[in-house]
């Protein structure tokens, strides 16, 4: 049997590597995506002051620290039995949507577009962003750059800092928005909106214009059919910051829909020998391995999932889109694993506009936005991370310190069907014994289209780089692994 390691996987955050096993007709056999690093802020979490959660927290993450801050805001709210104020919820989710403007434009501009601006075949020097850049021209590179930094700047005048905010407090915000700050914040919005409907063009132009590239997207290899879960609101319309959390099935029908504090009657998680990332499931359904199916409890979150649970989107140029890409892609739900790109990109929209609706809102400078905290208890946040579903879980005891903390990331929501989409992608794409750069570099796609980001999911304990060393024979067999 020949053995088929890629490491580092690339275009993502964190580290991982996928391992692919041959038979000896030189097709695929089984793949494996290993994460080997070990997650210890729950732990680390424990014993701390309530009220510092939220700052330590967003150091789980540089590219998603909104997030967190957001969710362990939230999971204060619940656990000190206060609502925050109508303004304070604005500014907050007005700041979830610039994190999710620079963060969705991250993604596709440098970890997953390459694959398609670019393409999957290109030499693996050209697909990256300069690779896009040289491909589109230095101006269009110069608007993704300044894009993104207005999503972050944003999100440093509303948080305090613009990568590791600090303003969300139990009950409320720390600092409320000047006329002078939102006339600013406007304008950077209006620009990101035109940015938004700018970069649906591309991906008109580039990907749904390219026949090829459709066909990619509906291929076999890249389908799984599975659950899907998201946070939608009354209407059942996306909604990032707040709601109810939904879970369809694979024919769209509704399955389950649940409030914050009822997760843990919802979701199981599992762990396996060969990695340190648990593998969540749905209790109802169960646990039957790496298959898709209503027989399996593994569900999807994430741009797709978010799209599927919902019954569209909250705003009119977001609900558009969403609207062609169903007709162009058969219907909901859609399975096409690599259609979590499309679903980016109408929450892109999404974002920009309704960022304009909270910023252009008269309430939105009001001065009223804190409410005062009760006695400490337990509390769960939910909010839609850019990779999906984040919880966190508080117990607190009465002197307000951190008794036991839990955290389930997106990313760790979808690692079981990530490991699936590489397995079924080697398994489609990798026929006897050819193996080339491009071909790998497919199946990266399968885990590269989930944004997956280990930093979030899992944290090597000691704070050093992973380092393993694994030494063969001349006829590749395995003699010794040397780890750090």
């Amino acid at each position: 049997m020949k053995e088929i390691v890629i490491d580092p996987i690339t275009r993502l955050e964190g580290h991982g590597k996928i391992t692919i096993f041959l038979n000896n007709e030189g097709n695929v056999e089984n793949a494996y995506f290993q994460v080997p690093e070990l997650r210890g802020f729950e732990k680390f979490c424990e014993g701390r002051r309530a009220e510092d959660l939220p700052i330590i927290t967003t150091r789980i993450c540089g590219v998603c620290p909104v997030a967190h801050h957001m969710a362990s805001a939230k999971a204060l709210d619940a656990a000190f039995h206060v609502e925050p104020t109508e303004t304070a919820k604005k500014l907050r989710e007005l700041e979830y949507c610039a994190y999710f403007i620079y963060d969705h434009i991250l993604h596709f501009y440098f970890l997953g577009g390459p694959d398609f601006i670019v393409g999957p075949d290109a030499p693996p020097a050209k697909r990256n962003i300069l690779g896009v850049i040289e491909k589109v021209g230095i101006e269009i590179g110069k608007e993704v750059i300044k894009h993104r930094a207005f999503g972050q700047k944003i999100t440093g005048i509303l948080g305090g800092k613009p990568t590791h905010p600090v303003t969300a407090l139990p009950g409320g915000m720390a600092k409320a928005l000047s006329e002078e700050e939102r006339q600013e914040i406007e304008k950077m919005v209006r620009s990101c909106l035109g940015f938004a409907e700018f970069s649906l063009k591309i991906f008109e132009d580039v990907v749904l214009r390219n026949a090829d590239y459709v066909e990619l997207i509906k291929s076999d290899p890249y389908a799984l059919k599975t659950y899907y879960m998201g946070t939608v609101d009354k209407k059942n319309l996306v909604n990032f910051y707040d709601g109810n959390v939904r879970v369809v099935d694979q024919r769209g029908a509704e399955f389950l829909r649940f409030a914050p504090s009822d997760y843990l009657d919802i979701i199981e998680e599992r762990v396996e020998p060969w990695t340190y990332v648990k593998m969540p499931y749905l209790k109802k359904v169960g646990w039957k391995g790496l298959i898709d199916g209503p027989e399996s409890g593994i569900y999807r979150v994430g741009p797709l999932g978010r799209l599927n649970v919902a019954d569209g989107m909250a705003t009119p140029k977001a609900q558009e889109e969403y609207d062609k890409m169903y007709r162009t892609l058969g219907g909901k739900p859609v399975h096409a694993t690599l259609a979590f790109h499309w679903a980016r990109l109408i929450e892109l929209m999404y974002a920009t506009e309704r960022a304009l609706e909270l910023v252009t809102d008269e309430d939105i400078v009001r001065k009223d936005i804190r409410n005062k905290p009760g006695a400490p208890g337990e509390g769960v946040g939910i909010v839609e991370a850019a990779r999906g579903t984040l919880i966190h879980h508080y117990q607190l005891d009465d002197k307000a310190l951190t008794k036991k903390v839990n955290l389930i990331v997106a990313t760790t929501h979808n690692v079981p069907s990530i490991g699936l989409s590489i397995k079924n992608a080697a398994k489609g794409l990798l026929k006897n014994g050819e193996v080339s750069d491009g071909l790998l570099n497919k199946i990266e796609m399968a885990f590269r289209a989930y944004d997956p980001c280990l930093a979030c999911a899992t944290h090597f304990a000691v704070g050093a780089m992973p380092l393993e060393v694994q030494i063969y024979d001349e006829q590749r067999r395995l003699l010794k692994t040397i780890r750090r």
